[in-house]
């Protein structure tokens, strides 16, 4: 956690509204786009939910990853709302293996870069659901692979190689829904000038008059 954010908390843990607000403006963009993902259009409802848990829960807070704990205590309420609403989440968590990957920085950092955007998210909603969750707790909330590890259970390697293989996957997307540039348009589709011999709109209306 970075150290305006460490300030922040315990500024706001002695009541400092101005420095909450602070925490909210940081984390807020990243934790709706993941709710989007998780429920879809409930995705405000369920940040409401979270926020008013963490401004009551936040006096107790002991320490560590703010953002780490902000997000577990979202993605639990997002939980509950599924099962009030009785419906599965839109990223279940199926187990199964996942295959080790090596580190692409620029892959990261291309798909990092268009991760903000209704397209790209969509398009992390098509990824295989583990895949799916730990793209957007990394590179979209911003978590490392150990923090993430914690709000998901499972290894920081596993996360981190869920996270690779998801981006590489999104690379592909992105690259396939790209529009081809449109190709230059030939002389004879321009329009050609006009000519003299071409008759005026009144000459025409006046031959039509004397015939």
């Amino acid at each position: 956690m970075s150290a305006e954010l460490t300030e922040a908390v315990l500024a706001a843990q002695a009541g400092d509204e101005e420095a909450f607000r602070f925490l909210y403006r940081s984390l807020q963009p990243g934790l709706l786009r993941y709710l989007t993902a998780l429920v879809g259009a409930d995705a405000e409802d369920v940040a409401s939910e979270t926020w008013l848990q963490v401004s009551r829960d936040l006096p107790g807070f002991a320490g560590g990853e703010f953002r780490a704990w902000t997000v577990t205590i979202a993605r639990n309420r997002a939980l509950d709302h599924l099962r009030r609403q009785r419906r599965r989440p839109s990223l279940p968590v199926p187990v199964h293996a996942l295959t080790d990957l090596a580190d692409d920085a620029d892959t990261e950092q291309r798909v990092g870069e268009t991760l903000g955007t209704e397209n790209a998210l969509a398009l992390i909603a098509t990824l295989p659901p583990r895949e799916a969750e730990a793209v957007l707790l990394r590179a979209v909330v911003g978590l490392d692979a150990e923090t993430a590890g914690r709000v998901l259970g499972r290894r920081p390697g596993a996360v981190r190689t869920a996270a690779h293989r998801g981006l590489r996957r999104l690379a592909a997307l992105l690259q396939r829904s790209e529009p081809a540039s449109p190709p230059a348009p030939s002389p004879r589709a321009l329009p050609g000038p006009r000519t003299a011999s071409r008759p005026r709109p009144e000459a025409s209306r006046a031959e039509s008059a004397d015939g």
